[in-house]
């Protein structure tokens, strides 16, 4: 059995942290080849679809053999796990990918879902499990909204890791022309959502595996910050499922089938559904 991971160059891989790592490591350890190449490494001739792939063992953290050209369909599965953002090059890689599910590869997660679901815009369709939410271009309706709320927080819908976002109260001076700066003039939406002060006990990432969670792990901003995401220094904490999260997922859980998202973190800070990650979610080692 062989495994092909379609991820960032291995040499940016952090091992001692990375879920991508911890895949590739189980398996081996359950003696399936693991393959590695980038988006940049696919190709397809006619309606065939190959890779300039790898073959590695990743334990010890790692052996990378000389390149090969193969065939997608030479793999029982192929993991997408290249990070975002979700640029051009990252949905053509989902379209050549696509051929391969076409053969009958399974592909983790659906290339037409990776396109279809946007990290933040994806959540809303649960809309009824967050706090409230607006995204919004114009610096009026985001501006009425912020006033409305008290406090929010500003994300750009193509951030990661908790990059670029925003805490701002309703009387923060500038507030418009924060708003016209993100919104690069009213041109990009952004999302706002009511701030929630529960923030501070944690923002809990739940993994699920074709839509049942299999373990979560409790973030704890830093101090003198309210993101709590591992990337920006918060702390990792063990944890267990409340009965509302655990409520969350079962809501969530036929619509990740249905789409084909097999592998899935959301967040969800006091109860209530932050994020669905679907890209390459992380939180493994944690």
């Amino acid at each position: 059995m062989s495994q092909l991971f379609v991820l960032d160059p291995i040499n940016q891989i952090k091992a001692s942290k990375d879920s991508s790592a911890a895949l590739m490591q189980a398996a081996h350890r359950a003696s399936i080849n693991v393959w590695v190449c980038t988006p940049a490494d696919l190709q397809a001739r006619g309606d065939k679809v190959a890779a300039i792939a790898r073959p590695v063992i990743p334990e010890p953290w790692i052996t990378v053999y000389e390149p090969q050209n193969k065939s997608l369909s030479d793999f029982n599965c192929i993991w997408m796990r290249k990070d975002p953002p979700v640029d051009e090059a990252f949905l053509y890689a989902t379209h050549l990918l696509e051929v391969a599910e076409r053969e009958g590869v399974k592909v983790i997660n659906k290339p037409a879902s990776l396109r279809a679901w946007n990290e933040k815009l994806g959540a809303i369709r649960f809309s009824q499990l967050m706090a409230p939410t607006l995204v919004a271009s114009r610096v009026s309706e985001l501006t009425n909204f912020a006033i409305e709320q008290g406090e929010v927080v500003l994300k750009p819908l193509g951030g990661k890791g908790g990059q670029g976002v925003i805490r701002i109260a309703k009387a923060a001076p500038g507030l418009e022309a924060l708003l016209e700066l993100v919104t690069h003039q009213e041109q990009l939406p952004v999302m706002m959502q009511q701030f929630l002060p529960k923030v501070k006990e944690g923002d809990k990432r739940i993994l699920l595996i074709d839509g049942e969670p299999i373990g979560a792990v409790n973030r704890l901003p830093k101090e003198g910050d309210f993101r709590s995401n591992l990337a920006l220094g918060g702390n990792p904490e063990a944890t267990t499922l409340s009965e509302r999260e655990k409520e969350i997922c079962s809501e969530l859980k036929p619509a990740l089938k249905q789409e084909g998202l097999f592998f899935v973190g959301i967040d969800v800070i006091g109860g209530m559904l932050s994020e669905i990650n679907v890209t390459s979610p992380t939180g493994i080692r944690e």
